[in-house]
């Protein structure tokens, strides 16, 4: 089977990290993890984009040379996975020699097939968003908005992609490809943006005004700019022409190619990853087969708003993470929001699933349910033969349990897989209610009954710790250390069975999982 190959869009080191980046890498770690215990080879590629007009600008600004200004900015990055345990294959910079050589490599096959041309255009020009805007992203007053800060007249020369020769056919791939883009409704955003009269797409800008970039393999008076550069991440890294232009140490590319997943948020769905990403690749000779797949996630908003450095509401994901542990921070962004929908951060609520929901509902299970079994069978389990309605609704539910979690995030419901796991210690904690291990331990005829409620917890809890695994890897490989249980080597979801847990079986000393905290909102 081809290995699974899952990848973001790479982060523009302008400025540091917020939780929209944190959210984005989370949700491919979290997926990434899920696949290989779902029995796949897994590639996952994440990284930095790092050139640019407001990099170049930047750097100026504070005196650096735009290579150590942008190392810095990375090293914010590269920290925050580091703590978020967000563990990848394949680290992508624009600035990586390597990558220069495919981009230009590609820039030459196109320039060869006749698909670039220069031409002079005069127009207006977005500073912030580097790019030339036309009469369709005037408003209604005629006038450009404020999401496109300073905005220039500019006339110069540059080179030019056909882009347009191609947008009948993304067209009719769109239509006949409804697994292209995930979620499926976003496929009408993108063929509403192909209405109306195609345009040409600029890929260059002079040297003079912009250096820090990769020159154009046939006219170094001019850079590449930022399509055939960050784009070309997403295969430049994975081996794509690894031979001709000698690059090792890279994946196999016709092993690992297509993506399976490029997760991407949706203010870039259109037009760079809808638009012209499958169009770069097509002009390239790509087939219709070898397009990649994208999912498109939502964004975190602040009481509605989207969020902003200029408003001030931006959230600090490395402090959430030092207040709410790592783990904790990666449960809270996968279990509040729905892959490809928006959702509110919100300090109640992330408190919330940390108090009350990891600390309260499955820490409280682990440290209990060990608790009795140590204070009542000195940690030591034995399933028994006793058996009863209350057993057996508790094995249904974490048998059910697997197949729910499994169909779930095989589609990117990630929340939901949560959900599903999260019955079972529901279903566990209603279970030690109803079943009072500790009344039962004051009746010497109650001996058996008692070891099945104990084993049956045990074995529940370590389910769940293989569900949530994908979530919260450090907090659940403690809970195992606990439980004292190790995931075999090759050990899979399809392997979950009751009876994990062996007759005689020595849990481990409890230690709460997800200790309370005693503060009254987190600093963002």
């Amino acid at each position: 089977m081809k290995p699974y190959y899952i990848t973001t869009a790479i982060d523009y080191t302008n400025a540091p990290p917020h939780i929209g980046h944190a959210y984005e890498k989370v949700l491919a770690d979290v997926m990434a993890r899920f696949q290989r215990q779902n029995g796949r080879e897994v590639y996952f590629l994440t990284g930095v984009d790092q050139h640019g007009q407001k990099v170049q600008k930047s750097a100026d600004k504070v005196g650096l040379d735009p290579q150590a200004f942008v190392d810095g900015i990375t090293q914010h990055f590269t920290a925050l996975w580091d703590k978020l345990n967000v563990r990848f294959d394949g680290w992508a910079a624009t600035t990586d020699v390597k990558h220069k050589r495919v981009v230009q490599a590609m820039l030459q096959k196109l320039h060869d097939a006749g698909q670039l041309y220069k031409k002079s255009y005069a127009g207006f020009y977005s500073v912030r968003q580097e790019q030339f805007l036309t009469d369709k992203e005037r408003g209604p007053d005629g006038n450009f908005g404020e999401e496109w800060g300073e905005v220039v007249e500019i006339q110069e020369e540059n080179w030019y992609f056909k882009l347009s020769e191609h947008v009948e056919w993304l067209k009719g791939y769109i239509q006949t490809h409804p697994d292209f883009i995930f979620p499926a409704n976003r496929a009408k955003d993108v063929l509403n943006a192909l209405e109306g009269e195609a345009q040409d797409l600029c890929i260059s800008r002079p040297v003079e005004r912009l250096s820090w970039g990769i020159p154009l393999p046939f006219d170094e008076r001019f850079v590449n700019y930022v399509w055939f550069d960050a784009l070309t991440n997403y295969i430049s890294f994975a081996g794509y022409l690894a031979d001709e232009v000698g690059n090792t140490g890279l994946p196999n590319f016709e092993k690992i190619w297509p993506a399976d997943a490029e997760i991407i948020g949706k203010d870039i769905l259109v037009p760079a990853h809808a638009v012209y990403w499958p169009i770069m690749l097509h002009a390239l000779g790509f087939p219709d087969d070898q397009i990649p797949k994208l999912v498109v996630h939502g964004w975190w908003n602040v009481k509605g708003s989207k969020m902003s450095k200029s408003t001030g509401n931006v959230i600090n994901p490395d402090t959430l993470a030092d207040t709410f542990t790592p783990d904790g921070l990666r449960y809270y962004l996968m279990r509040d929001i729905a892959t490809g929908q928006d959702s509110d951060f919100s300090e109640e609520r992330i408190m919330m699933s940390y108090n009350k929901e990891l600390g309260g509902g499955l820490g409280n299970l682990l440290n209990r349910s060990l608790n009795m079994a140590h204070k009542y069978r000195e940690g030591k389990l034995t399933p028994g033969t006793y058996d009863d309605d209350e057993n057996k609704a508790l094995r249904q539910t974490v048998v059910e349990a697997v197949p729910a979690y499994l169909e779930s995030m095989n589609t990117w419901g990630i929340h939901d897989g949560i959900a599903a796991a999260w019955k079972i210690v529901s279903h566990a904690n209603a279970f030690v209610d109803s079943t009072k291990p500790f009344s039962l331990a004051k009746d010497p005829a109650q001996a058996a009954r008692l070891d099945s409620v104990l084993y049956h917890l045990a074995e529940a809890l370590t389910h769940v710790s293989v569900l949530l695994d994908p979530i919260m890897p450090t907090a659940m490989a403690k809970a195992r250390e606990q439980i004292g249980w190790a995931l075999p080597d090759g050990f899979e979801f399809k392997h979950l069975a009751w009876g994990l847990l062996a007759d005689g079986h020595q849990l481990a000393t409890p230690i709460p999982l997800f200790p309370r905290l005693e503060i009254e909102a987190p600093a963002a």
